[in-house]
């Protein structure tokens, strides 16, 4: 594990993959996962013939089960870390739901000196997601309080019911349920830490990240599904792509939050597309 492994300031072990030669492309996983999530991503780009990279967010999959440090500011600064170790140069950092938010805050702040090339938040949470007077359209805060209640009563079953449900759209009439889906996204849940995991809700829901997309001057990709349940797409997209200087937005009529899982060939081939424009 350790060649796998970086270490930073403050001591945390961040794991992570780093496969294959070419334009690097950093992907960003979300709550409560791993980087186990962009495997249809990693292989596919893989035999493209680009560098792929992943890491388990601090507190996240293989990483230290951290006690602190779980926001986005740390966040940030620990995929600096990474990044400068490994050198990047021209790097795509593609982001899903909170790792799209990571990804903003990551580009405003260390994205300079031809850091990073090109951008694409997936689902993501910016610019903000819970409720407040400057953000009507919101999820009230309720919502992420029994996030809250839920995981601390019985983190295992809660993350059963996430993937089950409303994560992949499994919970639609007429869905394709995929077991192996569910219990994968389990098994990544389960690996990380319920402290860290505890308090990134409060980091993907309340940290706002209006300031960093209007920073942001590479292209960026915004890609969402419409029938998203987990980062509804009016509060979400639509509004991101306002502020971003050179953002594009395409919406994916009917797919849901989990759609670069469900719907692999459709996101590949349009991620594709973007990385090569």
């Amino acid at each position: 594990m350790s060649s796998n492994t970086i270490t930073t300031k403050d001591g945390t072990q961040i794991f992570y993959k780093d496969w294959g030669t070419g334009q690097p492309i950093v992907f960003h996983h979300g709550w409560p996962l791993s980087s186990d999530d962009w495997d249809a991503q990693m292989l596919f780009f893989l035999n493209q013939g680009y560098r792929v990279i992943a890491h388990d967010r601090r507190g996240h999959g293989r990483s230290s089960q951290t006690a602190t440090g779980n926001e986005m500011d740390t966040y940030a600064a620990d995929v600096a870390a990474l990044t400068e170790h490994l050198g990047l140069k021209g790097a795509i950092h593609v982001g899903h739901s909170t790792g799209g938010g990571e990804v903003a805050r990551y580009v405003a702040q260390y994205g300079g000196h031809g850091r990073v090339s090109k951008a694409v938040l997936i689902g993501a949470v910016p610019p903000i997601m819970v409720k407040s007077d400057k953000n009507p359209g919101g999820l009230p805060l309720e919502v992420f309080d029994g996030f809250r209640t839920a995981l601390a009563a019985n983190r295992a079953q809660f993350f059963r019911d996430i993937p089950a449900g409303p994560f992949y759209g499994f919970n639609r009439p007429g869905a394709a349920v995929s077991q192996g889906v569910v219990d994968n996204w389990w098994r990544q849940g389960m690996m990380g830490g319920t402290k860290a995991h505890y308090d990134c809700i409060k980091a993907f829901s309340e940290t706002d990240f209006t300031e960093d997309l209007k920073k942001i001057e590479v292209p960026t990709l915004v890609m969402h599904g419409d029938d998203d349940q987990i980062v509804p797409i009016a509060d979400s997209a639509l509004l991101s792509v306002k502020l971003l200087k050179n953002g594009t937005l395409k919406v994916y009529k009917g797919l849901p939050h989990g759609m670069a899982t469900t719907h692999a060939d459709i996101i590949n081939a349009d991620l594709l597309a973007f990385f090569k424009a």
